[in-house]
């Protein structure tokens, strides 16, 4: 049995340390715990912690050897190393970086963290994003594994507390560009839907869930950028709170139009041949305030499917903007 490290989850922010440890290891007794918190073993970011200490996104909590007992699925630590070419391969999807943060532009198909059937994700490549800092680089925010585009990492442990905060307190402007089948009948507006996980025979999905039902309040702004024959239309989503797979059930069940390649929750209606079967959601651009002060605005470029989409409907994107960090101590 070794010493371990895991990197709290944006939706395990604000749990309590003591029920976080219970949850990832059942085996735990609350008593055999309490102990190890008296004696130090147990640590967020380094530092000793109560059991009633609340977690934040992209903390990383020292997990000491523990009693034997089922666990479940483990998680990435990032502890391995990273194959060279790897990480180069890593190296060239920063779009963005400075002592505070690193700006990536995941691509489809990656997933953000592990899990059931899981390998190879981004936590465990993360000692490749290291550079020359002190501290290896922490996940705020997730993307799907199927959705590309702009992805934050902090790079100390105060700069994840304070993104953290940022993504949670809804001070992140969040731009994504989707291609939707067919073309909305509006082209443009507000999707205000409720909606919860709820457990199905193929496993988990999001749902509208009716007025009075149990759910989350979620609200989407969308508008029309381009269009094909009504076949297809190129959208521009601003999600204005951040539930699971809050953009593709918004546009399937909000407005009929399913996401390009979206299976899941447009069925066979989301395919169309001769065009890319991968899913066609793409983080463009984040818009957020920057541990040092100032603002930071980053874009990323469509990834290969989505080009090829484009190309054949004739879609002309914009270029894509340099990072721009606009810092309001230094401006006169």
């Amino acid at each position: 049995m070794t010493i371990a490290h895991r990197t709290v989850t944006p939706d395990e922010a604000d749990s309590r340390l003591d029920r976080w440890f219970r949850r990832h290891f059942p085996q735990l007794t609350q008593g055999a715990l309490q102990k190890m918190l008296r004696t130090g073993q147990i640590r967020v970011d380094g530092k000793r912690a109560e059991a009633n200490t609340r977690l934040a996104a992209g903390q990383e909590v020292r997990i000491p050897p523990l009693p034997e007992g089922p666990r479940p699925e483990p998680q990435g630590t990032g502890r391995r190393p990273v194959p060279p070419e790897e990480a180069r391969a890593l190296e060239r999807l920063v779009l963005h970086r400075d002592a505070s943060l690193i700006v990536l532009d995941k691509p489809h198909g990656l997933p953000v963290q592990g899990g059931p059937g899981i390998a190879r994700h981004l936590d465990g490549l993360l000692d490749a994003l290291q550079f020359e800092a002190e501290e290896r680089p922490r996940l705020v925010h997730r993307l799907d594994r199927d959705t590309s585009g702009v992805l934050v990492l902090a790079r100390t442990a105060g700069a994840a507390a304070f993104l953290a905060r940022a993504f949670r307190g809804r001070d992140v402007e969040k731009t994504y560009w989707a291609v939707v089948t067919p073309q909305p009948e509006i082209a443009e507006g507000r999707i205000d839907l409720p909606l919860a996980r709820l457990a199905g025979p193929r496993g988990e999905r999001t749902e509208v869930v009716e007025e009075g039902e149990e759910g989350a309040r979620a609200i989407t702004d969308f508008r029309t950028l381009d269009a094909a024959r009504r076949r297809v239309a190129w959208l521009e989503m601003r999600p204005l709170t951040g539930r699971t797979h809050q953009l593709r059930v918004h546009v399937a069940a909000g407005l009929g139009t399913p996401i390009l390649g979206d299976g899941k929750y447009g069925g066979a209606a989301a395919h169309l041949d001769g065009l890319p079967n991968q899913l066609h959601l793409h983080a463009r651009a984040l818009r957020l305030p920057h541990p040092e002060g100032g603002t930071l605005e980053v874009a990323a470029p469509l990834p290969p499917h989505m080009r090829e989409t484009f190309g054949f409907f004739g879609f002309e994107a914009p270029r894509t903007p340099k990072p721009r960090h606009r810092d309001p101590v230094s401006r006169r």
